[in-house]
């Protein structure tokens, strides 16, 4: 960020033209990291959803190499769907002025450097889970809406088996007002077309590898989703928690934006 504002005074001032201040710009919009690695630094400036780093088959002391990397170009490092020998060789290599936050449900861990808050946008989140089984991908939608900034209300174990804990956590959030819906499900994966049948905001489905047998590991949940007839849904992959947390906020961001104008 300290180099963009440079960049963009020194145009302003006349000192550098506009070629060669987006030149510099693409320079620092990719990290290489040896010829193993390279990091999108500059996602959220462009896109306003940050670079997340995958772990899954990662070799850990890799792994910490490019969150370190990051950690230094950006002041902050997220890292998604981690193992416990990848926590391990991040705690070795943390910084002292950086704060290690791990979170075992969702399996992400986030470094940020001391004194960086997470920026507050104004974006309004909701998510449900149907089953306790879905919680660790609902954590995963969470904790990315709320590093872009929202913030997120949430209510687990509400599914379509007892639509009964459905009605008053859906009551808090439409009186919340929140901007948008991420709904989890898994095995039938109807509670997503429920919740649209009801609400006047985008729901985002998201079906979990959750159920066997026919249609196991998430196909039922995914096939019903797609074939939902409430209007206003839209589906990510399996156990998509994090593309599920990272498309709401661009959502709820947006309408933020322009709230009261």
């Amino acid at each position: 960020m300290d180099m963009l504002r440079r960049i963009l005074e020194m145009v302003s001032r006349g000192e550098l033209s506009v070629d060669e201040a987006e030149r510099r710009l693409r320079v620092l919009a990719i990290e290489e990291i040896g010829e193993l690695a390279k990091i999108d630094v500059g996602r959220e400036l462009r896109r306003g959803v940050p670079e997340i780093i995958l772990a899954e088959g990662k070799d850990p002391q890799l792994l910490a190499e490019i969150a370190l990397k990051m950690l230094r170009r950006s002041g902050r490092a997220i890292i998604s769907r981690v193992d416990w020998s990848q926590v391990e060789a991040l705690r070795e290599k943390v910084p002292e002025d950086t704060a290690m936050e791990v979170d075992e449900r969702a399996r992400i861990v986030i470094l940020r450097r001391r004194g960086r808050e997470k920026a507050r946008t104004g974006g309004r989140v909701g998510i449900l889970a149907a089953g306790t089984s879905d919680i660790l991908v609902a954590e995963e939608a969470r904790i990315i809406a709320e590093e872009m900034g929202c913030e997120v209300t949430t209510a687990y174990d509400v599914g379509a088996a007892g639509l009964h804990r459905l009605i008053k956590p859906l009551k808090e959030m439409v009186e919340k007002d929140v901007d948008v819906l991420v709904v989890v499900a898994g095995r039938e994966g109807a509670l997503p077309t429920v919740v649209a049948g009801i609400v006047d905001v985008p729901v985002i489905a998201v079906p979990t590898s959750i159920g066997y047998g026919l249609g196991e590991k998430g196909v039922s949940a995914l096939m019903a989703m797609l074939q939902s007839c409430s209007l206003g849904v839209a589906v990510v992959n399996i156990d998509g928690g994090v593309a599920a947390g990272a498309t709401a906020a661009l959502i709820a961001n947006r309408v933020a934006k322009f709230r009261g104008r």
